[in-house]
């Protein structure tokens, strides 16, 4: 036991060893976020935010500039905010940035939050797609609820808490000035560099003196995966590959056996699929763009004179309008990207579909049945049989009447490879 138990004590040494040594972190992580709250940003944050505390860095600092987002991704952000161990600092730079709409509840809870000289933070009123105010009902039970948890955050830390609902209620907004006379940040810097010496040795509450000297610096970039999640999450992005996917689907149904446009619409369709994951979808504009392609397709089923094709078009452009609820203007499904959109989808469903009815309704040009209508002559008199020379071919023919050799003929039916043909000055 006296050789066994130093072995041991040495092994757990050695399997704190990577511990000991986040304990000595001297990097400071800097997060840049310039464009919309969604998804992709929220995943970047929180692993950022993940990556720093792991590696037990110094702080970390996010450089905001945003127009808003989504308040899911928003909610995301600022729970992760606050569930860092190690001091987290919201920076609205560089000078021309903003942090409204969602970027205010985002600077409000930070551990430390500045902005450049320039810069200007408020508008936070909710507001539903396109900007649009929401509903009277929903509107009050929406503003109440983020008026609420605004405050929270303001409360818990020690922000002006009067203002913060005066930014949700009233839109009101402030630049850097304002906004640090009114204890709503807590530093003005002119860069990164100035932000990190004013707050170097400064106390942060429940989580020590911020020491910052001779602190490393460790920029966190996007991954692929973020880059990729960060771009379906748009809802244009998301619409078209959904437009996409269902035009390729179509296609596939109306021409099968085409292969390469069924497998691009259904890869479209999963990744659009995935981005509704993410996005506040209103599925009610998802079955009205389903029931679109169902009446293209029975378009191609049915003689409707394009009546199926104009529901399958006002199905179309209902269901696009539906399809996203209560996103903000800055992250919502555009108009210059919907209708162009659903021109074009709605231009080749019934392109393909008038090919199909085209197809269904043509005079067949090969085979036997191709043969009906055309023109012959005569190789071998018919008496009431004999031969006829059509399409480089001979076949043996009958008629009601004598036909004399070199006689041109038309061919009125094909039975068993025997055709039925008649002068063809006579009139059928």
């Amino acid at each position: 036991m006296r050789i066994k138990l130093p072995l041991i004590t040495l092994l757990l040494l050695l399997l704190a060893g990577p511990r000991a040594g986040w304990a000595d972190g001297n990097e400071i992580y800097i997060l840049k976020v310039s464009s919309a709250i969604g998804p992709g940003i929220a995943d970047f944050i929180r692993k950022g935010i993940k990556q720093a505390n792991d590696e037990n860095g110094r702080c970390i600092i996010i450089e905001l500039d945003t127009p808003g987002g989504l308040v899911d991704s928003m909610r995301q952000i600022v729970m992760d905010i606050f569930g860092s161990r190690i001091p987290v600092l919201v920076f609205v730079s560089p000078s021309g940035a903003r942090a409204a709409s969602a970027g205010v509840m985002i600077t409000l809870a930070a551990d430390i939050a500045a902005m450049a000289p320039g810069t200007n933070i408020g508008a936070a009123h909710p507001v539903g797609a396109g900007g649009k105010e929401i509903g009277k009902t929903m509107s009050d039970k929406v503003l109440n609820d983020m008026v609420a948890y605004v405050k929270s955050i303001a409360q818990r830390r020690a922000k002006n808490v009067q203002w913060a609902e005066e930014a949700v209620r009233e839109s009101v907004s402030v630049p850097e000035t304002e906004a640090l006379k009114n204890n709503i940040i807590d530093i003005i810097a002119k860069d990164t560099d100035d932000l990190i010496r004013q707050v170097n040795g400064r106390q942060i509450k429940d989580k020590g003196v911020l020491d910052l000297e001779n602190a490393s610096r460790k920029i966190i970039r996007e991954g692929l995966r973020t880059k990729i999640l960060k771009t379906i999450s748009d809802p244009n992005i998301a619409y078209i590959l959904m437009m996409i996917g269902l035009a390729g689907i179509y296609f596939e149904l109306s021409h099968p056996g085409s292969i390469f446009p069924g497998v691009i619409g259904g890869i479209s369709l999963v990744l659009a699929f995935f981005s509704f994951q993410t996005l506040p979808v209103n599925y009610a504009g998802v079955l009205l763009i389903v029931l679109a392609l169902i009446f293209f397709i029975m378009e191609m089923k049915i003689t409707s004179y394009g009546l199926l094709s104009v529901a399958g078009v006002i199905s179309l452009l209902l269901g696009s309008l539906m399809l996203f609820e209560d996103i903000p203007a800055e992250w919502g499904l555009k108009l210059r990207v919907l209708l162009p959109t659903v021109a074009l989808v709605s231009g080749f469903f019934i392109f393909v579909a008038a090919l199909v009815f085209q197809a269904q309704v043509r005079r067949p040009k090969t085979g036997a049945e191709g043969l009906v209508g055309t023109i012959g002559v005569v190789r071998e008199a018919i008496n009431p049989q004999g031969k006829v020379f059509v399409h480089s071919e001979l076949w043996n023919a009958t008629s009601r009447e004598p036909i004399e050799i070199n006689v041109k003929v038309i061919i009125k039916k094909v039975d068993n490879l025997m055709l039925e043909v008649e002068p063809a000055d006579v009139k059928p």
